[in-house]
């Protein structure tokens, strides 16, 4: 089943435990990112005012106990749109999110899924479809075992593979 961008957004406040994405692309280009990335690119200063909500969001989730969890598979040297994810990443770990950073270098042997993916509670996934350009197309959802099961190896195979991002550092 295909999701609006509200629809996906509600269900960071209906799951039970975890959360889990797997983010394996090197540059994105969604609309609410580009201005920021671009204002960073002339090395204007931004407020990181638009990251609150989701913020907000992560923080009284994790003080009710639940999981947020996200690891980057990477290319190295970084994208510019990784670095600039990179620059932004301390308010969402300030949250309570855990990020971890795992160089593509370290993963050729691990069977991944077509797309990036949020796993919620191990019964239900939802892949990101995005056009070549990096724009996101729509968000499709999936409870069928075998893509649980994909996701589910994909992420804890990554995990522990991975840096945390305060240890990862820009050259």
């Amino acid at each position: 089943m295909s999701l609006d961008y509200e629809e996906f957004n509600a269900l960071f406040t209906q799951f039970e435990r975890t959360a889990i994405h797997l983010e394996m692309r090197d540059s994105y280009g969604t609309a609410i990112e580009l201005p920021h990335m671009a204002k960073w690119a002339t090395g204007e200063p931004d407020d990181l005012a638009w990251l609150q909500d989701w913020c907000d969001l992560v923080r009284e989730g994790t003080q009710a106990g639940k999981s947020f969890r996200r690891a980057h598979v990477i290319g190295e040297p970084l994208s510019d749109y990784q670095r600039w994810s990179h620059s932004i990443m301390q308010p969402h770990i300030d949250a309570g999110s855990e990020v971890r950073w795992v160089p593509r270098r370290l993963v050729s042997s691990i069977a991944f899924p077509g797309n990036d993916f949020w796993l919620f509670d191990d019964r239900l996934v939802v892949f990101h479809n995005y056009a070549g350009n990096g724009q996101i197309i729509d968000f499709v959802t999936s409870t069928e075992p075998a893509d649980l099961r994909l996701c589910k190896a994909a992420f804890d195979a990554v995990w522990p593979l991975g840096i945390p991002h305060e240890q990862y550092k820009l050259d």
